[in-house]
């Protein structure tokens, strides 16, 4: 009996053992492994794997030839002339391009200042063929800016719809549309590569403030042309391009919703009305210091007090270095800068400077900036 019990429970092990083995079997099956022509055997990853369909309800993308078409005619071409001394002292013409848009049907055209600035004949070319020279006394411009409008008195103009730059998202398709090179009316896309940029534009510390940076190509002429959504809306205008070496894919253009006041104020008074100080200031680094021997490494000093100005009449002189102004801390001269345009027309400000090795305290009262000559 014992012996037929023993049997019985060694047979139940065996076939447990047993099932185990097959069930892990059936779950692991050997690769099916392909021969091919030459002998080869090769172990595929699924043979009954299938390719998925195409995606036939996937979003369409904007179409950029539909963006330019709408938009064409309503961009221009500027060409400019120039009376320069070469460097016999001969005075000789030089010639300019720039690029401009229509912002309303009456007849007014957005550039930059500096596309128009100093210029002795401005000729503006519209998408038909029509040519027209405009009157200086129809120019009106802001520096600070790098903004201008120019009236003309043509029928028949098609405005640009105006978007709104605050909703841009790094990644949104753009299309700028211009002047390069003065080959005629181009145009070039790209995408938003960077928003609320800040960019010196010179070396008299002059910035340009809430740029959009974007990849598509800004060339010479390009300057003034509108940079545009895919619904056809302005949304920037063109302005500046880092052009060094190794650098590339780096235009900018300034935002339509800091542009539309300064735009606003140009046309409704023909210029723009700021605090002013009265003076030129440049950034106080170690090699300024070094060379002109100052006693402080930071902070904006003043190169220029225009007469009868507030920083005139408030005792600041060339080569005083401001380190404080309205109770903030200068560093550099766009800082300063950037407070003053933020500052209110009468207002008293205090000033902290440096002058030799001495610090010095004194309060001006903002005025009034003039219009530009």
């Amino acid at each position: 009996m014992k012996r037929l019990l023993a049997t019985i429970l060694f047979l139940v092990l065996f076939l447990s053992f047993t099932s185990c083995y097959i069930e892990i079997k059936a779950n692991n099956p050997t690769p099916v492994s392909i021969v091919t022509e030459t002998g080869q055997s090769i172990s595929p990853i699924d043979p009954g794997w299938k390719a998925p369909g195409v995606n036939s309800s996937a979003p369409v993308l904007p179409d950029i030839a539909d963006v330019v078409e709408k938009s064409y005619r309503s961009v221009v071409t500027i060409t400019t002339e120039q009376v320069v001394n070469d460097i016999f002292s001969r005075q000789i013409t030089q010639s300019g391009a720039g690029s401009g848009w229509v912002l309303d049907r009456k007849g007014i055209i957005v550039t930059n200042n500096h596309v128009i600035e100093n210029a002795n004949k401005v000729v503006i070319q519209f998408a038909d063929g029509r040519t027209f020279e405009t009157n200086p006394a129809n120019i009106f411009r802001d520096p600070t800016t790098d903004l201008a409008i120019i009236k003309v008195d043509v029928p028949n103009l098609e405005p640009l719809p105006v978007g709104d730059s605050s909703k841009l998202r790094v990644g949104d398709w753009v299309v700028a549309i211009g002047n390069p090179l003065g080959k005629g009316i181009k145009a070039k896309e790209g995408i938003i590569s960077g928003l609320k940029v800040s960019l010196s534009v010179n070396e008299e510390e002059e910035s340009l403030f809430d740029l959009i940076e974007t990849s598509a190509a800004i060339n010479p002429g390009n300057s003034g042309g509108p940079l545009l959504n895919m619904k056809g809306e302005v949304i920037g205008i063109t302005s500046a391009k880092i052009a060094s070496v190794g650098v590339e894919g780096m235009g900018y253009a300034i935002s339509i919703n800091s542009a539309l006041p300064i735009l606003q104020e140009l046309i409704n008074k023909g210029y723009v009305t700021r605090p002013f100080l009265g003076v030129e200031l440049y950034t106080v680094n170690d090699y300024i210091a070094y060379n002109y021997g100052l006693s402080k490494n930071r902070g904006a000093i003043i190169t220029y007090v225009q007469p009868g100005s507030p920083a005139a009449r408030a005792g600041l002189k060339r080569f005083d270095i401001i380190v404080n102004f309205k109770g903030q801390e200068i560093n550099t001269a766009p800082e300063l800068l950037r407070i003053l345009r933020n500052s209110q027309i009468g207002e008293e400000v205090n000033i902290t400077y440096i002058r030799g090795k001495s610090t010095f305290t004194t309060t001006a009262k903002l005025a009034t900036s003039p219009p530009p000559k």
